[in-house]
């Protein structure tokens, strides 16, 4: 996957995530807030994480040139979170995501780092609107979606899913950038 962008913040990189983030995944998948917000993706050992990995982070890179980005924190090269851009079932369009490991929430990196993601998506891919779902519950990712210039336009259910998540939307016409 050396062949798709690393990109860098004033904190960070984000670069591509791969089979060498394979323990970090594990972690991070299996935070409470993870599960809570996200949902559990049953992966309870490395090897379970390199094939989420390989089954729906690196198709997609391959498909469209961007996905999950793993965030690494410049001054000590610590793995803190992910941002990317997402397609995923049941919705249309492209949609923006994030997560963090529980001791680095609250610094500023989801914001930092899906800022970056939006950029990208706009400038290098050209999206013209960028998608975002949450639970209700969560209140964090709701604030950081309103933040980063998207707007809450309904409820929806995914297939296969009961529950009832916002789904947000910035749209740009031609004569917005960000």
């Amino acid at each position: 996957m050396s062949h798709f962008n690393r990109y860098e913040t004033e904190r960070l990189i984000l670069k591509p995530t791969d089979q060498e983030d394979a323990e970090f995944i594990l972690a991070l998948c299996n935070t409470p807030k993870w599960i809570q917000n996200i949902g559990d993706r049953n992966i309870r050992s490395v090897e379970d994480a390199e094939r989420y990995i390989i089954a729906k982070h690196i198709p997609q890179f391959a498909r469209l040139g961007y996905g999950n980005y793993t965030m690494i924190r410049k001054s000590d090269q610590q793995k803190v979170g992910s941002a990317g851009l997402y397609d995923r079932d049941g919705l249309s369009g492209i949609d923006i995501g994030f997560a963090l490991l529980p001791e680095y929430e609250g610094m500023g990196y989801a914001y930092e780092a899906s800022l970056k993601v939006k950029s990208i998506a706009i400038e290098e891919y050209g999206l013209r609107s960028i998608s975002a779902i949450t639970t209700q519950t969560n209140l964090g990712s709701q604030k950081l979606l309103v933040k980063l210039g998207l707007e809450f336009k309904k409820y929806l259910k995914l297939p296969g899913d009961s529950e009832e998540l916002m789904y947000y939307l910035l749209e740009l016409d031609d004569a917005q950038s960000i």
